[in-house]
């Protein structure tokens, strides 16, 4: 009879025996996981590191750019009639401004009509151009507009015409108790905004002349005798000076700025705009790089250390190229830009080394320096030497960031080198199991053989025990 569990032939408790054996075996395994974890645990590590890093890198970076240096801000003694904002590069000084008129489109309207009743029938001649004194008109270089008027139209359709011709100007209909009133206005501010509207009355149809505007030929005809609303520029005096401009801004007038006016000044009063240096921005790039360099020194540090309370170890302790790099890292905290500039170290403006290798920042000392930005810049932005050695702390920061980042630089070298530890790893544990799988395949296939043998002798034994005692029967 053939053997159905192993174990049952011989009596032993095989799967027990097996088992044993196979974990003997793996042990190894043990070891190596904790490796892996191990591993794992700093290529999580660096690839933080590297993020941080590339922080740094950037924010050193910024400080080497004469944008971070050359950056101003403006200050009004009346934002509400007069701002500024930047637009370049602009120079540090003050001037006053006053506002004497403020840009604006021309704007008409005729008399009103009953609501949906036609007004006449011929062609509108639509001319952009500016209104002078003693209502005389030069024509702009724009086209003029002919917008085709039937003696079925309202004045909804005739506003919708004008507005379809995409001219200068826009039209639309307002109603109120006296009926409707065509409004016209140009899309535009400034003089040369200006429009006059000619009229040729179909004359079969008559009236449409009420909808004319031209003051130079008929004052008192059409639209020409309701209260009208001419183009005009800006009109406003900087430092005494006579400015226009066409809207209600001043692009070009002052190099680096775009001034803003928004009302009438008083009579005799000059908004003071004031041009500095903007210190507020100098000093939060130069506290971002510091804050990014205390990230990666904290992460360095707390990963190389050793805490003697709870006699555990950091993930990177012992690790020479963390310690190394923790080290250069201090060092160019501490090195000097070099040259004539008074300004040679970070210490020199407030920003020290302090145990544990973090920076700290002397508020009140920082304040002083950021006064002089002339004087300050040097010590960040000088430009490396001909080798690309040296230059300004920040310069140097940037090169040694860039150089740790680049694609052969030690933090993908080290990545590298992680990633194939980790591999060796996972083929050492697949060999660890493999080994293990052939001698549980072993043991099974002993244990089975010697259950069939401990089964037939077992067979044996029951068969010459049955025999024995039926010649003993046989001879009592």
């Amino acid at each position: 009879m053939a053997i159905s569990s192993i174990g049952i032939g011989s009596g032993l408790d095989v799967n027990s025996i097996v088992s044993q054996m196979v974990a003997l075996e793996k042990r190894p395994l043990d070891l190596l996981q904790t490796q892996a974890a191990s591993i794992q645990t700093k290529m999580s590590t660096y690839s933080q590191l590297k993020s941080l890093m590339s922080t740094l890198g950037d924010a050193a970076a910024k400080l080497t750019r004469d944008g971070s240096w050359n950056g101003v801000t403006v200050a009004s003694s009346n934002s509400t009639a007069v701002s500024a904002t930047v637009t370049g590069i602009a120079s540090a000084t003050s001037f006053g401004i006053s506002v004497q008129q403020l840009a604006r489109a021309q704007s008409v309207a005729s008399s009103a009509v009953a609501k949906d009743a036609a007004v006449g029938a011929g062609t509108l001649t639509i001319e952009m151009g500016t209104w002078g004194q003693n209502s005389t008109f030069a024509k702009g270089e724009a086209a003029k507009m002919e917008i085709q008027v039937t003696a079925s139209n309202t004045l909804s359709e005739i506003a919708a015409k004008i507005n379809d011709a995409g001219g200068g100007v826009t039209a639309t209909v307002l109603r109120d108790a006296s009926g409707e009133r065509l409004l016209v206005r140009s899309k535009e501010t400034g003089e040369a905004s200006g429009f006059r509207i000619q009229v040729a009355e179909d004359g079969g149809a008559p009236g449409l002349s009420a909808l004319a505007f031209d003051p130079e030929t008929a004052p008192t005809g059409g639209m020409a005798a309701n209260a009208a609303q001419y183009a005009q520029n800006t009109k406003a005096k900087i430092n005494g000076i006579d400015i226009t401009s066409s809207d209600n801004s001043f692009a070009d007038t002052i190099p680096g700025l775009k001034i803003t006016v928004a009302q009438v000044t008083a009579a005799n009063e000059e908004v003071t705009m004031k041009v500095g240096a903007d210190t507020a921005a100098m000093k939060k790039n130069i506290q971002d790089f510091v804050t990014a360099y205390n990230a990666v020194n904290d992460l360095l540090s707390t990963s190389t250390k050793y805490d003697a309370e709870t006699k555990t170890a950091g993930v990177l302790q012992g690790d020479n190229t963390a310690v190394g790099l923790q080290g250069a890292l201090r060092m160019l905290t501490m090195g000097s830009v070099g040259g004539t500039g008074a300004l040679q170290r970070l210490s020199d403006i407030g920003i020290s080394l302090q145990q544990g290798g973090k920076l700290s920042v002397d508020e009140t000392k920082l304040d002083k320096a950021l006064q002089d930005p002339a004087t300050l810049k040097p010590l960040f932005a000088t430009a490396a030497d001909s080798a690309g050695q040296g230059g300004g702390i920040a310069v140097q920061f940037k090169n040694f960031t860039s150089g740790l980042l680049s694609l052969d630089g030690l933090m993908n070298n080290k990545s590298d080198a992680l990633e194939a530890a980790k591999k060796r790893n996972t083929s050492e544990q697949d060999k660890v199991n493999d080994r293990a799988a052939v001698v549980e395949k072993r043991l099974r296939a002993q244990y089975t053989a010697l259950d069939a043998k401990m089964g037939q002798l077992t067979a044996l034994n029951s068969y010459i025990s049955q025999q024995v005692a039926a010649w003993n029967k046989s001879s009592g």
